[in-house]
C-alpha cells in the first residue's frame, strides 16, 4: 500500500510482544485499498487489510488469513492529530462522532 505522502506502508506484525515491521516490495503497489482488495480477490498477490474490509471474504471463503498467530484483534481504531491544533468545528464534530462510534462498538463486542 502506497501512502498519499508516496511512501510505502510497512507491515506491523505481532506475536507474544514481538513486533516486526516489513518493506514489502512487490511488482503491483495500489493506495486505495478497495482496489488492493480486487487484486488480491483475482489471484495477484497478498494483502495487508483493516479485518472489517475482508470479513465478508474471509467467511465465504474467498479468502483466506495468512501469518494468523502475527495478527493479533485490534479492537477499534487510531486516529493521530496534533493535539495543540485550533480544531475547525468539522474536525471537532467528526472527531466526537469517531468517540461514539469506538464507545459504540465497544459496548457491542462486551
Amino acid at each position: 500500500m502506497r501512502l498519499l505522502n508516496c511512501s510505502l506502508f510497512r507491515w506491523t506484525l505481532e506475536r507474544a510482544g514481538e513486533v516486526s515491521q516489513l518493506d514489502v516490495q512487490g511488482r503491483l503497489t495500489l493506495d486505495q485499498a478497495a482496489i488492493a482488495r480486487t487484486a488480491v480477490l483475482n489471484g495477484t498477490g497478498i494483502g495487508f487489510f483493516i479485518e472489517k474490509d475482508v470479513a465478508e471474504d474471509i467467511a465465504a471463503g474467498r479468502l483466506i488469513r495468512l501469518l494468523d498467530k502475527w495478527t493479533p484483534p485490534r479492537p477499534g481504531f487510531s486516529l493521530f492529530y496534533p493535539g495543540r491544533c485550533n480544531a475547525s468545528a468539522g474536525f471537532t464534530a467528526f472527531l466526537a462522532m469517531a468517540r461514539d462510534t469506538a464507545a459504540k462498538e465497544a459496548a457491542i463486542c462486551r
